[in-house]
């Protein structure tokens, strides 16, 4: 009994791990990022929760991006794959992966010290919603460039 391999499968596994893989860990990230400052910011000002709550959950959007770009890839990821799809996966998971690692850690930072100035008595939620959507839109573009790719992957 040998052992032989698919590189094209193999190469798609390792878009699809690295698509979700880092894009999870930079939501996990920039979430702990936000909810670390929600505590500190709760101390002063107990009815700012709901405001920091949404803070606090917006770097996780990123995650779910790279779950959605596997979903759309999972199609793809069959014994006939080609080494063309395997190397488009690949590089769709290096795209979304660091794209959605780096926003979501960054979009957590914005978040925080938001947060903190929620905390401190500063009504800015509104304002830095709209500063957080600065790092998400990469994390976007990332997102629909892995859609882009898997239209020319063919069936």
């Amino acid at each position: 009994m040998g052992f032989t391999m698919n590189t094209a499968l193999l190469l798609g596994y390792i878009g699809a791990g690295l698509m979700v893989g880092l894009s999870g860990v930079g939501s996990a990230v920039g979430t702990s990022i936000s909810a670390m400052t929600t505590v500190g910011a709760l101390k002063k000002n107990k009815d700012a929760f709901g405001s920091c709550l949404v803070l606090s959950a917006l770097p996780g959007t990123q995650g779910l991006y790279g779950f959605a770009a596997f979903f759309i890839m999972q199609p793809y990821l069959t014994a006939d794959i080609t080494i063309f799809q395997g190397a488009a996966i690949l590089g769709a998971g290096i795209a979304v992966g660091l794209a959605c690692l780096v926003s979501a850690i960054y979009q957590g930072k914005v978040c925080a010290n938001g947060v903190e100035a929620i905390g401190n008595g500063y009504d800015v939620f509104g304002n830095t919603i709209i500063v957080a959507v600065f790092p998400e839109l990469y994390a976007i573009v990332s997102f629909a460039t892995a859609f882009l790719i898997s239209g020319v992957l063919g069936s």
